[in-house]
């Protein structure tokens, strides 16, 4: 299922204004997916990231989603996710970041974690 864009013109109440957009989120959709770990890969014109679930013992894990940007959206999300962790330090204090051990990850050469 994708989740739908529609505009309510039953009533001027309910009409977006000018430059608005009604987004629907399906149920399904708004479950979400749990991601431990996410993969970016990009090319010239594309930025690729492939969310992926890892459980320990498990010698094998599938991507579970997967977002193509292109490399100006990208740039837009990596600014919004930066002002909203900031935003929840602010809130929450700082989040730790515990290092890890590298992970082998068989997913081609320019594959990140």
């Amino acid at each position: 299922m994708e989740a739908k864009t529609s505009f309510k013109m039953a009533d001027n109440k309910n009409k977006p204004k000018q430059g608005q957009i009604n987004i629907e989120l399906d149920e399904k959709i708004a479950e979400g997916i749990y991601s431990n770990l996410a993969i970016i890969n990009h090319s010239v014109s594309e930025f690729v990231l492939d969310f992926v679930s890892i459980m320990p013992g498990t010698p094998k894990s599938k991507v579970k989603s997967r977002i193509i940007l292109t490399p100006q959206h990208a740039k837009r999300l990596a600014k919004a996710l930066n002002e909203n962790v900031k935003r929840f330090e602010n809130a929450h204090g700082e989040i730790k970041d515990y290092e890890q051990p590298p992970m082998p990850l068989n997913f081609g050469p320019t594959g990140q974690a």
